[in-house]
């Protein structure tokens, strides 16, 4: 019998990628990229640092190009190979991102009158103007809807669906009062795919909807038209132009439609499956499983978890959600974060510029890696672009104390490192503290693939083993696994997962020694973090510096 494929469709920040994937044994035979071409590499930006959009034109085109071109590859590299061969897709996109629809299901921004408008256009992940809208959310669900903030972590962000689409209410009501509805990039791919963009056939994914817009099929789906109206009686209203078909991905929105069909080559009517965040697909292309904590790193960093869905769970203060069907059918889906790794590294390099404008990741992480844990004498927080989890403030910056006359580059680019782990085992720390057992970590994304440093001090500071998923493109292949089921390839994700995944040989365990001095360090860290961080936390902090010194003293000795 001929191979069977799918292909996985992973959106991100700045470039979309098509994966093909054998779905035997997972076998990436095929993929390409293509950046976005409006713009900052794919981004909309302002005056103003908080604000970060994209325009939906990008991701039509996107998709139509990377498809063609990884249908040419897969013809040249696999003998034999036929575009029949592909039996299903999968998507996976940025979130929450939502965009504004008209009544027939499409982008504002198509709109001559709003197509150089940013508030017609989608709002990015990282689009962070709604923090004041956040905070009324929050406030209000504190004191009419409680159980909405406790599936949430206990704060609503503005990274999420309704900061968002409430900001766009409160600064341009031209826009949205020309909305019909707003939808998310995860469902917005799959929609168009299959000819389902009206309101009448559209689909949501429980991954956008649950983890991002409150919705919990326990209360009935969105907020309340009662709460929504309390923020804004145009959000009450908006509520019924939501869609009530919310699906987990093991199901598919519908087929490819004849048109999407002759421009990518593929045949017309193959599933595509619900769509989903791209760490969430990340996990799946990872192995999550129960016990299992998936680490997406890239310029931020999302955990993933899952429990079974049989036994009771108690919420988590600080996550960023947990959500019935959100990564796998029958488990729990728990979100983390931090809202920065990457992206403070290269602050250090990009902007900083230590070792001029030619200094490179690569001279860095040379010099950091000569050092002992608490040999700099530096101690960071990394909150350069607010914390994610576990205390939801965007507003938080970051800090750098224990610098002298002889700071070096590659003592900062460590200690930067050494923040963003200890903001890992933070993390960890509260999932395990409410009962969500991490027994393993799973590690994927560039800077996993490419900084050996990075994971060992993972894993000296979080005292865990660091593994390494074995794709290099875990988002589009947890996609390419979704395209699989829908497809009727495997009959659930378990199997799906047991023949397609697999971690890479090499796994970086603790020492004992360096995990030892992370123990004291990480104590100096929790004190900073909870002064900074929260309202009476902390203490006096007199002793910080003084701790850092003997350390660095010891050490050195």
């Amino acid at each position: 019998m001929s191979a069977k494929y799918t292909i996985g469709l992973d959106y991100g920040t700045n470039s979309v990628r098509a994966l093909i994937v054998n779905v035997a044994n997972g076998a990436e035979v095929a993929a390409a990229v293509w950046t976005y071409s409006q713009g900052t590499q794919g981004v909309i930006l302002s005056r103003d640092p908080n604000l970060a959009r994209q325009h939906p034109a990008d991701y039509a085109r996107g998709t139509e190009i990377t498809i063609k071109e990884a249908l040419a590859v897969a013809k040249k590299s696999v003998k034999g190979f036929s575009v029949a061969q592909v039996i299903g897709i999968g998507v996976d996109t940025t979130g929450s991102t939502p965009l504004p629809v008209d009544a027939n299901g499409q982008p504002l921004a198509f709109q001559k009158r709003f197509s150089n408008n940013p508030a017609a256009m989608a709002w990015l992940w990282k689009d962070h103007t709604g923090i004041a809208e956040a905070g009324e959310i929050t406030a209000l669900a504190r004191k009419m809807r409680p159980q909405y903030l406790a599936k949430c972590g206990g704060t609503y962000s503005s990274e999420w669906f309704w900061s968002k689409v409430l900001k766009c209410l409160h600064t341009a009501p031209e826009v949205f009062n020309a909305a019909h509805s707003w939808v998310e990039f995860s469902d917005y791919v799959p929609a168009i795919l299959t000819g389902t963009e009206h309101p009448g056939k559209f689909i949501a994914g429980v991954c956008a909807a649950g983890h991002k817009a409150m919705w919990n099929a326990k209360w009935g789906g969105y907020p309340d038209a009662e709460f929504l109206s309390k923020l804004h009686p145009k959000l009450g209203k908006l509520r019924s132009r939501l869609t009530t078909r919310v699906h987990s991905i093991d199901r598919a929105v519908g087929g490819l439609t004849a048109a999407w069909a002759g421009k990518t080559g593929l045949t017309t009517g193959i599933p595509v499956a619900v769509g989903a965040f791209d760490a969430h697909l990340g996990a799946v292309g990872s192995g999550v499983a129960p016990g299992t904590l998936v680490k997406i790193i890239g310029t931020s960093t999302c955990d993933i978890a899952v429990r079974a869905n049989t036994h009771k769970l108690a919420d988590v203060p600080g996550v960023c959600g947990i959500v019935d069907g959100s990564v796998l059918p029958g488990y729990f889906g728990l979100e983390a974060g931090q809202s920065a790794v990457g992206d403070i590294f290269n602050w250090l390099v990009n902007y900083v510029q230590p070792l001029g404008k030619t200094g490179t990741h690569e001279a860095l992480t040379t010099e950091a890696a000569k050092l002992k844990p608490g040999e700099s004498g530096l101690l960071a927080l990394d909150w350069n672009n607010g914390n994610r989890t576990i205390l939801v403030d965007q507003q938080l910056t970051g800090a750098l104390i224990g610098q002298t006359l002889y700071t070096t580059p590659g003592e900062i680019y460590r200690a930067l490192i050494e923040a963003t782990a200890f903001g890992a085992l933070t993390i960890i720390n509260r999932l395990e503290e409410y009962g969500v057992k991490i027994s393993s970590v799973v590690n994927c994304g560039g800077i996993a693939e490419k900084s050996p440093l990075v994971m060992q001090i993972y894993a000296d500071v979080t005292g865990r083993p660091m593994k390494v998923s074995r794709s290099a493109q875990t988002c589009a292949l947890g996609s390419a696994i979704a395209g699989a089921v829908v497809a009727g390839a495997h009959k659930d994700y378990a199997t799906a997962q047991k023949r397609m995944t697999g971690l890479k040989p090499k796994v970086f365990k603790p020492d004992a020694k360096a995990h030892a001095t992370y123990k004291e360090l990480y104590a100096l860290y929790k004190q900073l973090h909870d002064a900074f961080g929260t309202k009476d936390g902390g203490g006096n902090l007199y002793g910080v510096m003084k701790k850092l010194i003997e350390i660095r003293s010891r050490v050195r000795k």
